[in-house]
């Protein structure tokens, strides 16, 4: 009879034991690091919703007679640039920055709108943000509730 004397490695069991534990903790942390970065992702869309707004808001203040952009390309192409050419660039799903896009809308020389929208509902997002003249960042549209 044969004796294993120097026993060395893991038998099948144990092995199979250890692959369940860090399934089990996958299953545990895969969703809420999604949930987080979805959180983010909304996070920076109302940061740039508020850039966006702040920038205009410096843009008519700049202009004779005052006007706001007729385009968020125009924020970024002034001298100083009001934002950057990225969040200039957001405005389909394709050119999305953290999960949004935005959309400016120039409606007269007084009054603009700008809303952001995830690129994937559900995934990158789940809101969408409006904001106007007022300042006022609001869910969906312009009679929606503020955020804050």
């Amino acid at each position: 009879m044969l004796k294993l004397r120097n026993r060395h490695g893991f038998t099948l069991v144990e092995i199979m034991i250890v692959v369940a534990i860090i399934a089990l903790l996958a299953a545990i942390a895969i969703p809420n690091l999604l949930r987080a970065r979805h959180n983010a992702n909304e996070a920076a869309s109302i940061a740039a919703v508020r850039t966006i707004s702040t920038a205009c808001e410096s843009f008519r203040a700049a202009q004779t007679p005052t006007s706001y952009p007729a385009n968020l390309a125009a924020l970024s192409a002034a001298t100083p640039a009001y934002i950057d050419a990225g969040l200039a660039g957001a405005t389909a799903a394709g050119t999305a920055r953290q999960g949004y896009f935005y959309t400016y809308a120039l409606v007269n020389a007084n009054q603009f709108t700008c809303t952001a929208s995830p690129a994937v509902s559900g995934t990158t997002g789940t809101r969408i943000f409006f904001v106007d003249e007022s300042g006022v960042i609001r869910l969906n549209n312009v009679s929606g509730l503020p955020i804050e």
